[in-house]
């Protein structure tokens, strides 16, 4: 494997400050994404979420590091909202190219549909044997209530300007033609989808391969296809390419509430408890509900 090529400019970097800490050495700052990828802040759950927002502020200052001579991108995802995949993944390579520092992502439990998509946005992406790595496709899931507010005599009332603007609606029985237009939807997703991994891995992936169907493979596994460069773990790999180098993780900040667990629009809008209302409460275990079947979909 062809080692990274640091740029000349980044050795003769004046020491700068992180965490408060003058940075005497090289620095390899560390950027943990992990959680499922939405647009909503964090729930009720121990696991936190990935979105443009949440991530910026901790990719900015980890790619403005004095003397970084690499980012790493710690990755545990089991994907999500496609927007927010590609906002993020847009802003790392922007990051990376306009501050001429090689990006390197290690794979851990998952890092899979959306969090591959992350992965992809690094120069290189490293897995563990156990890891969870691929299902590049796109899904979409919801229930069918009609019959249950039919059962307890619940009247749905509905009014739209619009002969679309009702589709999929939860509460109606589902029409053919919705379901149509959802699947295109999804094929035009899929194909930027299919696009992007191409555009980044390019001749990496295993010729005659089909790798976009939606499936899974381990990280060993994923070596063999092409999907991942290596196998090891973060310390290892960045201890043994970048020996003189100090690892730091770096992290954004999040409302008080989001710390403290307290979850969805409260805790983004740094809410106090005493405005913490029953529809905060409910929406916040919605998505924790979300969020918990999006991981248990791996086995998590």
């Amino acid at each position: 494997m062809e080692a990274l090529r640091i740029p000349d400019r980044l050795s003769s970097r004046l020491p700068g400050r992180l965490g408060g800490e003058k940075a005497e050495q090289d620095v390899v700052p560390m950027v943990r994404l992990h959680g499922v990828i939405t647009p909503q802040a964090g729930g009720p759950v121990p696991r936190s979420v990935i979105n443009w927002q949440a991530t910026d502020k901790a990719l900015e200052r980890a790619f403005t590091t004095d003397r970084a001579v690499a980012v790493a991108l710690l990755i545990n995802s089991p994907g999500g909202s496609p927007t927010q995949s590609a906002l993020v993944a847009d802003r790392i390579r922007e990051l990376a190219e306009k501050h001429e520092v090689p990006v390197l992502a290690f794979c851990e439990d998952v890092a899979a549909s959306g969090g591959y998509w992350l992965a992809c946005a690094a120069d290189e992406i490293h897995a563990h044997p156990t890891s969870l790595v691929g299902s590049i496709g796109v899904v979409s899931s919801g229930f069918g209530l009609e019959g249950l507010i039919q059962r307890y005599g619940i009247e749905r009332r509905l009014h739209t300007a619009g002969t679309s603007k009702a589709r999929l609606d939860p509460f109606l029985p589902e029409k053919e033609e919705d379901v149509v237009w959802l699947r295109g939807m999804q094929e035009e997703l899929h194909e930027m989808f299919r696009s992007w991994v191409t555009a980044r891995r390019g001749e990496k992936l295993a010729a005659g391969a089909d790798l976009f169907t939606g499936e899974v493979w381990t990280g060993a596994k994923a070596l063999e296809l092409g999907l991942v460069d290596g196998l090891g773990t973060p310390r290892s790999i960045l201890t043994e390419r970048f020996p003189e180098a100090k690892l730091v993780t770096v992290e954004g900040r999040k409302p008080l509430l989001a710390r403290l667990g307290i979850g969805a629009p409260a805790a983004a809008a740094g809410l106090g408890w005493s405005q913490v209302t029953a529809a905060d409460v409910v929406l916040g275990l919605t998505q924790a509900a979300d969020i918990r079947a999006s991981w248990a979909r791996y086995g998590l």
